[in-house]
């Protein structure tokens, strides 16, 4: 299939997502300590926030499929951006637990409606020899967002003589910076009646339920795939792996920043180059890639591990910046394959629900993969630590390669 170019309306919604990204940056890393020490609320306070963001968000997203799937993505998608913005700026002048609470609410609405609407949002804004490097280049957009927003608000921190003032003002642009995407949302819908039909197709009656998707093998095992590839993948890059290197190899914090930035930059260099031969080779294949490349990436900081201390510094540091590019290159296989087949497993009447379980899965998986990543780097040395990870990317592996395995079946069987 020729690929066609993706277009204004692609660009104007990543620009837009581009902000609305950078605005969650902006806050997310302080959002316990704003709750619990400068509002002075305590810790029950702040989870409460969290506990409250988690319960509303799974609700939401349930809610949320289906009402995509009747009504189209991009009425949900705006609703979420809606909700998003009504969370972030109940937060600003919050002083009390209620509002914190109230706040949490809106944020975890926004967010189960949005992600139940975003992957119909993005297919109907680019053609369909288009799908796979949308979705990476949506997956590089987030990074690059919430990594840009994080080194703005460190800088706007950074000796504030009234932090809680400072961040005030942070948690209310980052409702503004929602603004943008709900307006892109909007303006990207399918505007002739053709379109409307198409993204509107009645899924009570003719697109498959939650239980329907779940009883496919193949998207049970890509849901599945989904869960675990926020557990052993990003989840242990985001949290387990900077708490790896200071505590357990002794690397300074300086380091440790430039391996995150690495791993960031080698995302955007990456994905041109990448992309056509990404797109030569089956969905399912890439998939399983991704934990393969996962997998090498881990070697590599096993290799700097023991190496330790006494070894050149270029080869102990290359190898970590070789661990950021590798583990990049997995992500790029994964973004490029796991939403384009979701699409196309679901089909057109159903990518809402399909994109909620996606979302729940994704959830879930980040919420218990940091559990899992900082026991297993208190309880073994930075060898062994390495050594799980990389046995967790093999599970991740052995999931995506049985989905390859069914879905080259069950397409010889229709054949």
């Amino acid at each position: 299939m020729k690929r066609e170019p993706l277009g204004h309306r692609f660009t104007l919604l990543m620009g837009a997502l581009l902000v609305s990204t950078l605005g969650n940056g902006l806050c997310f890393p302080f959002t316990a300590i704003y709750v619990s020490e400068l509002l002075g609320l305590g810790a029950r306070a702040a989870g409460g926030y969290f506990l409250a963001m988690a319960a509303a968000s799974f609700a939401a997203a349930l809610v949320g499929g289906p009402l995509a799937d009747r009504h189209g993505p991009h009425r949900v998608g705006v609703l979420g951006g809606a909700a998003l913005a009504a969370g972030y700026g109940l937060l600003a002048p919050a002083d009390t637990t209620s509002l914190v609470l109230a706040s949490g609410a809106c944020v975890g609405v926004g967010f189960g409606l949005f992600y139940a609407s975003i992957v119909g949002v993005v297919d109907a804004a680019v053609p369909e020899s288009g799908r796979r490097t949308a979705f990476s280049v949506r997956h590089i957009v987030n990074n690059v967002g919430i990594g840009a927003g994080s080194v703005a608000a460190g800088l706007a921190l950074r000796g504030a003589h009234t932090p809680t003032g400072t961040l005030r003002w942070l948690y209310l642009a980052n409702a503004l910076a929602a603004l943008p995407l709900i307006a892109a949302t909007w303006y990207v819908r399918p505007r002739t009646a053709k379109q409307a039909v198409d993204a509107t197709a009645e899924a009570p009656a003719d697109g498959a339920t939650y239980r329907d998707l779940l009883r496919a093998r193949p998207m049970a095992l890509l849901i599945l795939a989904q869960a675990l590839f926020a557990i052993v993948g990003f989840t242990q890059i985001e949290a387990t792996v900077p708490l790896l290197l200071h505590d357990g190899m002794a690397v300074t914090l300086g380091w440790v920043s430039t391996v995150v930035a690495a791993n960031s930059f080698a995302l955007i260099a990456l994905q041109p180059l990448l992309s056509r031969w990404l797109e030569r080779l089956p969905e399912t294949v890439s998939l399983a890639a991704g934990p393969v490349l996962w997998g090498a990436a881990f070697g590599c900081g096993l290799g700097a591990a023991l190496a330790g201390d006494g070894a050149a510094p270029a080869l102990r540091y290359g190898l970590l910046l070789a661990f950021a590019v590798v583990f990049a290159a997995g992500e790029l296989t994964y973004s490029s394959a796991f939403y384009p087949l979701l699409l196309r497993w679901s089909g057109e009447a159903a990518v809402g629900r399909a994109s909620a379980l996606a979302s729940l899965a994704w959830n879930l998986g980040t919420a218990t993969g940091p559990p899992l990543g900082l026991f297993v780097v208190a309880h073994f040395p930075a060898t062994g630590s390495w050594a799980a990870l990389t046995a967790g990317a093999g599970a991740a592996f052995a999931v995506a390669a049985a989905l390859h395995r069914r879905a080259t079946a069950t397409a010889k069987a229709r054949s």
